[in-house]
């Protein structure tokens, strides 16, 4: 996590947000070695956006919400539609890990069906999903489709906050 002693004054002193496209400017350059210009910040690897401010390396996402309400996130921050690098103001909102958690939007590596709360069970296909720390059994299917859709049926009504 990022260091919280950058203060909103400062993160506007040095950078302009611009909430619809959620593109930072860079103003002026604190070491005199980072240009000025739009464009500030690059891709982590994972593909949010990180901007070094008095070199101390932050996640655009997180800036935005010092820059627009003058406060850090207190929870996480999550992309509405899943795409890490779009830090457009209506596309943030403060979450709890378990909110952000149920975003989840494709299945971890390890799962051979491919699809989202799905897994072979013999010739068929069982559909669960997580709730409350532990797994809740949907049904059985005899497509990946099928119990793919029933697990997106039962999280839209178990999860409301989930934007799939």
């Amino acid at each position: 996590m990022a260091k919280k002693s950058l203060s909103p004054e400062r993160l506007r002193e040095v950078l302009h947000y611009n909430e619809m496209t959620g593109v930072f400017t860079r103003l002026k350059s604190g070491s005199g070695r980072t240009p000025s210009g739009p464009g500030a910040g690059g891709d982590n690897g994972a593909g949010y956006t990180v901007i070094v401010v008095d070199r101390c390396q932050y996640r655009a996402h997180r800036l935005a919400f010092l820059y627009m309400l003058g406060r850090w996130p207190s929870a996480e921050v999550d992309h509405i539609n899943g795409y890490r690098s779009d830090n457009a103001w209506t596309n943030l909102r403060e979450v709890t890990c378990a909110e952000n958690t149920q975003n989840q939007r494709r299945p971890h590596r390890n799962n051979k069906v491919g699809l989202l709360g799905v897994k072979r069970s013999g010739k068929r296909f069982t559909s669960t999903i997580g709730l409350g720390g532990t797994q809740k059994h949907i049904g059985t299917f005899d497509t990946a489709a099928e119990a793919h859709q029933a697990y997106l049926l039962h999280k839209r009504s178990i999860h409301k906050t989930a934007t799939i």
